[in-house]
């Protein structure tokens, strides 16, 4: 009977979200108060476990998720994110062109949310294809693939930063692993999968031809690469060092602390506000109006974020979380491939990443805490299924086929194709790092 309901509340979030255009929020508010009260959770605890559930999730995912829009907005307010496309796009040339473009796409998607990103991003694919008389999908897709799996994948993105809280996993560790298996998902679903779509015609609009910084006013390139990747950087030599200097209590104690999630975002937009801020010749006033509109761009994923976690609480006070583990154990499946699964399904029934790859999270938690799976793993394959087969019910979806003036069945058969690619190929990564991890 508890499954039928958490089935039940299951079908009723995604119907509010789809049919009913209900706020992701507010749907997760409203099915965790009724699967509480469905599930006997009496109606005294009932609002304490919600608001627990939504503070234990948030705490100082806060901190790194506002952060990383901070640093995502002054890359791209600066010039940052120009200047690496420019000087990728001179490097690689004419010949390689998807593959400067792919490469562009992936330095820029670690720091910048995806819609950031393909904002920023798209004018320059348009360019290029006007440039080159080239068909703009073609060209085009591989930045966008890049831009997606980071976005899926990779930490200090919301989603896989919430999944690595929740999980207890390793931030570094998980960026290390992600990297391994978002580049060959990369390749594949970018510049391999884009050489059969290059008869479809694309006629970009106009409106979307964005105005482009001048070039003598960019920042330098290895000042746009130290700043956009500092994080990486901090989190994979954090992760690396104490395994290769001899142990201390006072390099355990320096990595431990700079290696903290939060401490890494902190040190990045600190020394961004100077390296790309006041270096370029912006005002402290202006720096900090770019670090409040990127809060305003993330604040409902934050919201988002609360709501998952307050039906991840509700399922684990009743008790149904890990009952829901111990039916599911009985499957003749592999955890991961079972996370990734049920990934795939909310997915392509709700059409938000996000919100798949959290509720996801909420119903497999137990097995990870029971120890039957890495928990890095864990972020990525589901990481990987919250991508799977982007279609009508998501903006992403609607995003590429108006900006590239494509019709339905066109954004189905490249778009949708390459995130279900991404899915597939992601999967069959983690799978295989299992075999050694």
């Amino acid at each position: 009977m508890t499954l039928l309901i958490i089935a039940f509340c299951i079908v009723l979030l995604v119907l509010l979200i789809t049919w009913g255009k209900t706020n992701a929020f507010l749907a997760f508010l409203i099915v965790s108060l009724l699967a509480g009260w469905l599930l006997g959770i009496p109606v005294t605890k009932l609002a304490g476990a919600v608001e627990k559930g939504m503070g234990d999730t948030l705490g100082s995912l806060t901190a790194v998720i506002m952060m990383g829009a901070m640093l995502g907005k002054l890359v791209a307010e600066s010039g940052a994110a120009q200047q690496i496309a420019s000087s990728l796009m001179k490097t690689f040339g004419v010949k390689y062109i998807q593959w400067a473009l792919m490469v562009t796409g992936f330095v820029i998607g670690i720091p910048l949310f995806y819609n950031v990103g393909f904002v920023l991003m798209v004018p320059l694919i348009f360019s290029v294809a006007y440039q080159y008389k080239l068909p703009a999908v073609y060209i085009g897709l591989p930045m966008l693939a890049s831009l997606s799996v980071t976005h899926g994948y990779l930490p200090p993105h919301p989603a896989p930063a919430a999944l690595v809280k929740q999980f207890n996993a390793n931030m570094g560790l998980t960026l290390l692993y992600g990297l391994a298996v978002a580049i060959p998902a990369i390749i594949i679903a970018g510049p391999i999968f884009a050489k059969t779509l290059k008869k479809i015609v694309a006629k970009p609009l106009q409106t979307f031809q964005q105005e482009l910084i001048p070039e003598e006013k960019l920042p330098g390139l290895g000042n746009s690469l130290f700043s956009s990747l500092l994080p990486v950087v901090l989190l994979i030599a954090t992760t690396i060092l104490p395994l290769v200097i001899p142990q201390s209590d006072a390099i355990k104690d320096a990595s431990g602390f700079v290696g903290n999630s939060m401490i890494v975002m902190l040190i990045a937009v600190v020394t961004a506000t100077f390296t790309l801020g006041r270096s370029t010749g912006m005002s402290m006033k202006r720096i900090m109006q770019v670090y409040e509109s990127a809060v305003k761009d993330v604040a409902m994923i934050l919201l988002i974020i609360a709501g998952a976690g307050a039906f991840k609480e509700v399922l684990t006070v009743s008790g149904v979380s890990t009952e829901i583990a111990k039916a599911l154990e009985s499957w003749p499946l592999h955890p991961l491939l079972l996370a990734w699964l049920i990934a795939c399904v909310i997915r392509v029934c709700i059409g938000s990443a996000t919100v798949a790859g959290l509720t996801t999270a909420g119903i497999v938690a137990p097995m990870v805490a029971q120890g039957n799976v890495d928990p890095n793993l864990m972020v990525l394959s589901i990481g990987a299924g919250s991508l799977m087969f982007s279609h009508v019910n998501d903006g992403g979806f609607w995003l590429f086929k108006e900006y590239f003036n494509l019709s339905v069945k066109d954004t189905l058969r490249s778009w949708s194709l390459m995130e279900t690619i991404v899915a597939i190929v992601g999967l069959a990564g983690v799978m295989l790092l299992s075999l050694v991890v």
